[in-house]
């Protein structure tokens, strides 16, 4: 169970970054993220409301981590 809120609180905010590098867009990653837990909710593997809460607050983190990611990198190069 607590492997759960653990792999909640990290997982999000890294396949937003993941998928914000390959498609070199962070709304797009954003919205393939969640669609996938999306999906692991509509599978029953998100139970309760606070893994819910958890995997929001990751997916914030990750798309706001992604977004200053872009940024730098745009006024950078």
């Amino acid at each position: 169970m607590i492997s759960k809120y653990i792999l909640g609180l990290f997982l999000p905010g890294l396949l937003v970054v993941l998928f914000t590098r390959v498609t070199y867009n962070h709304i797009v990653g954003l919205i393939l993220t969640v669609a996938l837990i999306a999906a692991s909710v509509y599978k029953g593997y998100t139970d309760t409301w606070a893994l819910i809460v958890v995997d929001a607050a990751s997916l914030t983190a990750g798309f706001w981590y992604s977004n200053r990611m872009r940024n730098k990198a745009k006024n950078h190069g």
